[in-house]
């Protein structure tokens, strides 16, 4: 049976409200201060939320699930539900996202009957102090993506390299030429975002697709 689809008005002049989410946890991150500039230089219409609280949810554990979701992760799916689309910025640890990241999708991606990462849009952005600026990571991140049915903005990508040079004392962003970049960078995003919510699977139909199957396990 084909998917339900609902079809979604045009936003006019509605703001669109984008969850910002660092995938460091230290206060002074190149990652957080990408998302403070994010903030800064949204087009006009678009809202960045950061969520704090990585650093305080626990690992998954379908032990700890079963008996109920931690307040953090309840916190985490709701932001995540509330919003129109992500904006994740990830440093790139061992070619790869931080675990912290990596945990944080593991419980939005549960139970899957759809989860709140379902069709919710997703940027990714990220700097580093090393020459790659987060190429690796970001791949990791788009292959997660991918198994949670998040569509994630292809063109522009956003790899911000030698951050300890392009941001300030201050933690402001002031190398010109990056601030450019991602000023281009999320006015893209806020037209996919448009685009991407035109025509969009209901979750209605979604949740009759998957009402019969178990949430499988993650161990």
């Amino acid at each position: 049976m084909p998917p339900v689809v609902e079809i979604r008005p045009s936003r006019g002049n509605m703001k669109m409200k984008i969850l910002g989410i660092s995938g460091s946890l230290r206060k002074d991150s190149f990652n957080r201060k990408l998302l403070q500039a994010a903030i800064e230089l949204a087009p006009e219409g678009m809202e960045i939320e950061i969520f704090d609280r990585l650093g305080e949810i626990p690992f998954y554990n379908e032990d700890v699930e079963e008996r109920g979701d931690p307040e953090s992760v309840i916190a985490l799916k709701k932001s995540i539900e509330s919003a129109d689309a992500l904006l994740i910025a990830t440093p790139e640890y061992n070619y790869s996202v931080p675990g912290a990241l990596k945990n944080a999708i593991d419980w939005a991606s549960r139970p899957p009957a759809p989860t709140v990462l379902n069709d919710k849009a997703c940027g990714i952005i990220g700097a580093s102090q090393g020459t790659g600026g987060t190429i690796r990571s970001q791949l990791a991140l788009r292959q997660m993506l991918g198994s949670t049915n998040s569509p994630v903005l292809l063109k522009p990508e956003t790899f911000i390299a030698k951050a300890q040079d392009k941001f300030g004392t201050d933690g402001k962003l002031t190398d010109e030429s990056t601030r450019k970049h991602l000023a281009s960078f999320l006015k893209k995003f806020s037209e996919w975002i448009v685009r991407s919510a035109e025509v969009q699977p209901s979750k209605a139909g979604q949740k009759k697709a998957l009402e019969t199957r178990s949430p499988p396990s993650l161990s």
